[in-house]
């Protein structure tokens, strides 16, 4: 699989890139380039010059214990949704050609942020850090608000799906509702316990077992629940709705929701926890993520579209037949799992927060540094929880999420910071290759974002504020 993916990296660019004037990572299989990425960590973790200020762990994780995370994070359930925004708007045929070719895109994109992880030995922990290094302070203070914006839209986003499953927890049992609202309650406060007790990405090690475990549980019941739906329903259909140029605005609303299924924004920041050597193991995480996660989440995404057709709802499981145990066992293991995966999306803010208010020269479980810690995990979760519940929208969140912030931070400024690093010394067909991600990533940003806005306001006109959606 490994082999496979790098055949597939390679064909996509027309080279491959350096992490820093001596390395090129075209040729990362050949052992002079593996020794050159070690020796540039090694340089970075020794010199004094580069050490780096920061409350939470650093070179500490396996790429074995992060590549469960990643495929962990991005089968969480988020994938309930993705049969509703991508294949609903995009059909078969273009929806399973956005799934290749953006999956890939996406793939290659973060196989080559990986490598700036160092760059002539100095080590970036955090993606503001890098742009900001190579571009100046706008650049830092650009990169610092798109990543922020898209891992708080992503938080709130997962308070909405945990409060989506305690209700349909409920209404498995009760014909008495509570409003949505209580249920993004439970869930905004489930998540701050765990975030106030587990910290850092590196203290959730002990618990990616059980939330790898439970992923491959629900999705296990939910295909097979899938199966039986999509053979006892002979009548689907499968057209796309709506006017032309609804069609269009749709289709690239649902290209950012794949963005999204895909990515994240934090790449550096995961990275940052791996051991040396940073860069190999990165990419190994890569791989688990982009051959057993993408296999998953795509799976259901697909299964969900061909059992129900046009009418699938943008909550999976509010389609599901039954029986009424698998119901509820599915939506309380999402509801469990996503409390581990949010976490993951959310360490950057939890990190650069910490670092700022924490004493470092204090252990994290300190008495001043656990006070410190409860109130800025308190204040957090209750600003987003109440945003959360006051635009209960969550198809909103996604789109929103792959248009103006994503689309930049995944494709654009990796190929700046090449453009930036290697300008001068690459080859006219790798600068050409580079400056086309620049130029499409921007027509992509616009074109997604007004998808999004749209959407969002055609929402505002049906819904209200605390709608029990």
């Amino acid at each position: 699989m490994r082999d496979i993916f790098e055949e597939l990296v390679k064909a996509m660019a027309p080279a491959s890139v350096r992490a820093s004037n001596q390395l090129d990572v075209e040729e990362e299989g050949n052992n002079t380039s593996s020794l050159n990425i070690e020796q540039g960590q090694e340089k970075a973790t020794q010199n004094d010059d580069f050490a780096i200020a920061s409350a939470h762990t650093i070179d500490h994780d396996s790429w074995q214990q992060v590549g469960l995370l990643l495929v962990a994070g991005f089968n969480c359930g988020w994938v309930l949704s993705f049969s509703n925004l991508i294949m609903v708007p995009l059909g078969w045929t273009w929806g399973i050609i956005c799934l290749v070719v953006v999956g890939l895109y996406t793939a290659y994109a973060n196989w080559l942020l990986a490598a700036f992880h160092f760059i002539d030995g100095r080590r970036f922990i955090r993606y503001r850090d890098l742009m900001g290094f190579v571009y100046g302070k706008k650049m830092y203070y650009i990169t610092w608000i798109f990543q922020f914006l898209t891992l708080l839209l992503a938080n709130m986003g997962f308070i909405l799906l945990g409060g989506k499953a305690l209700k349909e927890i409920n209404s498995e049992f009760s014909d008495s509702h509570l409003r949505l609202q209580y249920y993004i309650a439970m869930t905004g406060v489930s998540y701050f316990l765990f975030a106030f007790f587990i910290p850092t990405i590196s203290a959730m090690k002990n618990w990616l077992g059980a939330s790898a475990v439970l992923t491959l549980t629900y999705i296990i019941f939910l295909l097979i629940v899938l199966v039986k739906d999509g053979k006892s329903k002979s009548n689907k259909d499968f057209d796309l709705m709506g006017s032309e140029v609804n069609k269009v605005f749709n289709g690239f609303g649902a290209v950012s929701a794949v963005i999204v299924c895909n990515t994240g924004g934090l790449l550096l920041e995961i990275q940052s926890t791996l051991r040396a050597p940073a860069v190999k193991n990165m990419r190994k995480a890569l791989y688990s993520q982009y051959s057993v996660g993408l296999m998953l989440y795509y799976g259901v995404t697909i299964m969900g579209y061909w059992a129900y057709g046009s009418m699938v709802t943008a909550y999976l499981p509010e389609n599901l037949s039954g029986p009424r145990w698998i119901n509820v066992l599915i939506n309380a293991i999402v509801f469990l799992q996503s409390i581990v995966s949010q976490h993951m999306f959310v360490a950057p803010i939890h990190e650069a927060l910490d670092t700022k208010f924490l004493e470092l020269g204090k252990a994290m479980h300190s008495g001043e540094n656990l006070r410190r810690l409860f109130l800025i995990r308190a204040f957090f979760f209750s600003g987003n929880t109440l945003v959360a519940a006051a635009f209960p929208f969550m198809g909103d969140f996604v789109n929103l999420l792959g248009s103006f912030t994503l689309v930049p931070l995944t494709f654009m400024f990796p190929s700046m910071v090449f453009i930036k690093v290697k300008g001068k010394t690459a080859r006219a067909e790798k600068k050409a290759w580079h400056w086309f991600n620049i130029v499409f990533s921007f027509m992509l940003t616009i074109a997604t974002t007004i998808s999004a806005v749209r959407l969002i306001v055609n929402n505002i006109q049906i819904y209200h504020l605390f709608a029990d959606a």
